[in-house]
């Protein structure tokens, strides 16, 4: 068990929480929306049995973490045990704090900034290797085993959740309850890629060598060259291929123009990029190797 990880890690879950019970109490309980997640599944447990959301949580949590146990071992199981114990407690210190107070009546806002709120607080604990807990876990594990990703399992198995409280809510309530689904799906797809999207050059020029050397030595990014043929004349040329980050894209194109004004660029976003001088230190050899 990675402790260090651990510690670094408990303070982004805490904060992640935090904001999920401040969004779900400011914004989704007053108004009496429905949601997916543990909180949708807490509110149709509580118009059916009258069980409270804190404690349906409480219990749901205290299931999902022991699944999350076996399956995704200990380091992520002892940073979601801090969620299984926050998400209940701090979902009853702010409705305790709030009480009947309400920040917003109209009903499209607190749909928006619920959904934005949930959309944050995931995505700040994912990203750190973590989870809130409940319906966070069975994502995680799809991910892990099947390669979906969490944003696309989560809005099914939300859409799903709010779809069983079709037959306790008004239908415009449940066409509100898809829309905050949909609205925390693209936080979490937004801020899950935040920090990790570059950008991707192919340059075509007659000049591909000097283009070559000018980014290795000014923009310190690798270089491949893919080797093609023209379509119209036929010629062999060899194709520049670089990643780099958004802020040195400017500067690059710059770089290029100056070498070969009339030089081809394909510019496209990448979502991640794993490898040497990305994910992982980036290792200098002597050109001559």
């Amino acid at each position: 068990m990675n402790w260090k990880q651990i510690l670094k890690t408990l303070p982004i879950v805490a904060f992640g929480n935090t904001v999920m019970a401040a969004g779900i109490v400011l914004f989704i309980l007053p108004m009496g929306l429905i949601t997916g997640g543990t909180t949708g599944l807490g509110i149709i447990a509580e118009k059916l049995t009258g069980l409270s959301i804190p404690v349906f949580t409480a219990i749901f949590n205290i299931a999902m973490f022991l699944l999350g146990f076996v399956c995704l071992g200990k380091t992520f199981a002892a940073t979601t045990l801090v969620s299984t114990v926050l998400s209940p407690v701090m979902l009853a210190v702010m409705q305790a704090i709030v009480g009947d107070f309400v920040l917003c009546e109209d009903l499209l806002m607190n749909v928006l900034f619920g959904g934005i709120c949930v959309g944050i607080a995931i995505a700040i604990v994912v990203r750190a290797g973590s989870s809130t807990g409940g319906m966070d876990i069975p994502p995680l594990l799809l991910q892990k085993y099947a390669g979906i990703p969490v944003s696309r399992s989560l809005y099914v198995f939300d859409f799903v959740i709010v779809c069983g409280q079709a037959l306790i809510v008004a239908p415009d309530m449940l066409l509100y309850g898809v829309l905050m689904v949909m609205a925390y799906t693209v936080v979490i797809d937004k801020m899950m890629a935040m920090g990790d999207a570059q950008i991707q050059l192919q340059i075509v020029s007659p000049e591909a060598d000097k283009i070559r050397q000018a980014i290795l030595q000014d923009v310190d990014r690798g270089v491949t060259l893919l080797h093609g043929q023209t379509g119209y004349f036929q010629r062999e040329t060899d194709v520049l291929f670089t990643i780099i980050s958004p802020r040195e894209r400017h500067r690059t194109e710059q770089l290029i123009r100056r070498i070969d004004p009339h030089a081809f660029i394909i510019i496209s976003h990448v979502t991640r990029v794993s490898g040497g001088g990305f994910s992982v230190p980036k290792k200098r050899l002597p050109l001559d190797q």
